[in-house]
C-alpha cells in the first residue's frame, strides 16, 4: 500500500509555511515564504490575500522540486491561521478587504460600541470574552460596516482566513470552532453557534457568517486548478484546521484537562487545557481543535517582537558580528544579557509594544522601561526584555492556577525562541516552574496536517494523532531559587506598574493623532 501524506498549511503574522508528514507524523519537509503586509499607518496591518495565495504555491513548489516530493500521494489537506486575520469576501470567495489580523488598531471605537450595546458581562457571559480592536474581529466587522459600507452589502461572508484558503481550495465556505470563538458573536460557553443576539445588538447581519465545522470537518474536495496541475489529485479533502496556537498545541500533546504549553515566537502564549468551560477575564477563551476541550491562552502580543525590535534598532554590531560565524544576532545578545545582574539593575520591561490582549486588553497601552538610571548599559535593557516576559508569564500561571485549582510545577514550551536557554532560565526562575524544551519547531503546520489526517481518515482520532508526534526533549530547565528575592521585589514593580499608568495611555495616544 502507497504511503499518504499529509499536506498542513500555517499562515503566520508575515509568511507562511508548509509542511508534509507521513502516515505516522513524521515531517517529509517544510518550507516558507513571506508576502506583503499592508500598513499604511500605524494602527493599519492587513495580509495582502493575492500575495499570501502565491506564497503558499511557491511553498508547495519549494516541497515538490527540494524534496522530491510525488504530490500525487496527498490525502488530505488542512490549515492553521494567526487569529483573528478577518477577510470580507464575495460570492464567489472574492476578496473585498484583505485580511485585517490581531494588531491593528483601526476598530478601536467599534470595540467600545459592542461593549456598550451588549454590555461586558453579558458579552463575556456568551463568548467568554470582552471586544478589543483587532483582537475579536467582530470589531472589524463593525469597523467595515462603518467605514467601507459597499464592502460590507457586497460580503457574501466574514472569515478568517482558514475561510479564505478553505474556500480558494474546495469553494466551500467555512469556519471551525477555534477561530470562531475570536469574533465576539460565537457562543464559546455552550451552544457553539452564532449567537442571534449579539448580531442583533451589535448590528452584524448573522447571514454574513459562515458555516460552522469542527476542525477535522472535510468541507469539500479540491477543485483549485493550481494545486492540481501540481500534482495533487482532484477532489482531495479540505480540512478547516484552526488556530495557529491551537494547532500548535496539538502537536505538542495539549488534548486534555490539565495539559499546559508555552509556545514561543513573535507573541509568547501560554496554553491550557480544560473539559469545562470555566473562563477568566484575563485570558483570551476559545474552543479547542479537540472537541469537547477548550483552551484558555494567556497571550503575551509582541514578547519575541519586543526582542527583534530592540535588535534591530540597538544590536546593529551584535548582528555584523554574526554575519558568517553560524551564530545568530540573538545568541551573542542571549550572552550579553547573561552578563546583567538578575533584575537587571532595577530595569523593568513591560512589553506591551502595540496595545495587549491578556491579562489587561488594552490597545493603547504601549512599551515601558521603568528604573533607568545613569548606571544602565545596553545588557540592562537586553535583559529586562527577557525579563518582562518572564514576569508576564508569572501573571499567567497564577491566573491559570486561580481558574483551574491546579498548581502548576512545569510546562511544556516549543516554537523558534524557546531554545534560548538563557530566556528559559529567565522563565523557569521567575515563574518557580520547570520548563522542558521540547526540540520542535513550527508546530502550528503540524497540527494542521494532524487535523487534515483524522478529517481524511488517514488517522483514527486526534488523540491518536497527537500521539503519533515524535515528542524529543531538548532539554529541561529547572527553576532555581537564587534569585527568588530580587525577582519578587521586581515582579510586584511589574505588576502594579501598569494600573499606575493606564491612564496615561490614552492622553498619550490623542497626542499622536
Amino acid at each position: 500500500m502507497d504511503k499518504k501524506y499529509l499536506l498542513g498549511v500555517d499562515i503566520g503574522t508575515s509568511s507562511i509555511k508548509v509542511v508534509i508528514i507521513d502516515e505516522n507524523a513524521k515531517p517529509l519537509g517544510i518550507s516558507s515564504s513571506s508576502y506583503r503586509m499592508i500598513t499604511p499607518d500605524q494602527n493599519s496591518v492587513q495580509i495582502d490575500m493575492e500575495d499570501m495565495w502565491n506564497a503558499y504555491l511557491k511553498c508547495i513548489r519549494l516541497l515538490q522540486e527540494g524534496k522530491k516530493l510525488n504530490l500525487s500521494k496527498v490525502a488530505g489537506i488542512s490549515i492553521s491561521s494567526l487569529c483573528p486575520g478577518l477577510v470580507a469576501m464575495g460570492e464567489n470567495g472574492e476578496v473585498l478587504v484583505d485580511a485585517i489580523i490581531y494588531s491593528d488598531r483601526r476598530s478601536t471605537e467599534e470595540a467600545e460600541l459592542i461593549l456598550n450595546a451588549v454590555g461586558k458581562d453579558r458579552l463575556f457571559e456568551i463568548t467568554a470574552n470582552t471586544a478589543m480592536a483587532g483582537a475579536m474581529s467582530g470589531t472589524s466587522m463593525l469597523w467595515i460596516k462603518r467605514h467601507l459600507p459597499e464592502a460590507y452589502e457586497k460580503t457574501k461572508y466574514f472569515g478568517h482566513l482558514n475561510t479564505f484558503m478553505g474556500q480558494r481550495m474546495s469553494g466551500k465556505f467555512a469556519i471551525d470552532y477555534s477561530n470562531a470563538s475570536y469574533t465576539n458573536l460565537f457562543e464559546t460557553t455552550g451552544g457553539f453557534k452564532w449567537s442571534e443576539e449579539l448580531c442583533e445588538k451589535t448590528g452584524i447581519d448573522i447571514k454574513k457568517l459562515p458555516p460552522l465545522h469542527d476542525s477535522t470537518d472535510v468541507v469539500g474536495g479540491l477543485i483549485n486548478e493550481d494545486l492540481i496541475k501540481m500534482g495533487i489529485p482532484k477532489g482531495t479533502p479540505i480540512v478547516i484546521g484552526g488556530g495557529d496556537t491551537a494547532c500548535a498545541t496539538l502537536a505538542a500533546g495539549v488534548t486534555k484537562a490539565g495539559d499546559v504549553c508555552e509556545s514561543v515566537g513573535t507573541t509568547n502564549v501560554l496554553t491550557i487545557c480544560t473539559d469545562k468551560p470555566n473562563f477568566d477575564r484575563g485570558f483570551i477563551n476559545r474552543c479547542h481543535v479537540v472537541k469537547g476541550t477548550w483552551i484558555y491562552q494567556g497571550a503575551l502580543s509582541h514578547t519575541g517582537a519586543s526582542y527583534q525590535w530592540f535588535r534591530d534598532n540597538f544590536c546593529q554590531d551584535l548582528k555584523d558580528k554574526a554575519v558568517g560565524t553560524g551564530k545568530s544576532a540573538f545568541q551573542y545578545m542571549n550572552e550579553e544579557a547573561d552578563e546583567a545582574e538578575p533584575g537587571s539593575g532595577g530595569l523593568v520591561f513591560l512589553p506591551y509594544m502595540l496595545g495587549e490582549r491578556s491579562p489587561i486588553w488594552d490597545p493603547y497601552a504601549r512599551g515601558v522601561f521603568f528604573g533607568v538610571s545613569l548606571h544602565t548599559t545596553r545588557k540592562e535593557m537586553n535583559r529586562a526584555i527577557m525579563e518582562g516576559c518572564g514576569y508576564g508569564l508569572r501573571q499567567l500561571s497564577e491566573i491559570a492556577e486561580r481558574v483551574t485549582g491546579n498548581k502548576m510545577k512545569e510546562f511544556v514550551s516549543i516554537g523558534g525562541g524557546a531554545k534560548s536557554e538563557t530566556w528559559a532560565q529567565i522563565k523557569a526562575d521567575i515563574t518557580g516552574k520547570d520548563i522542558i524544551i521540547l526540540d520542535m519547531n513550527d508546530m502550528a503546520p503540524v497540527g494542521a496536517a494532524l487535523l487534515a489526517g483524522v478529517g481524511a481518515g488517514v488517522f483514527k482520532d486526534v488523540y491518536e494523532a497527537s500521539d503519533k508526534v515524535e515528542k524529543t526533549v531538548y532539554k529541561v530547565v529547572h527553576s532555581s531559587k537564587e534569585h527568588v528575592d530580587v525577582y519578587e521585589k521586581r515582579y510586584q514593580v511589574y505588576t502594579q506598574l501598569y494600573p499606575q499608568i493606564k491612564e496615561l495611555y490614552k492622553i498619550g495616544s490623542e497626542s499622536c493623532k
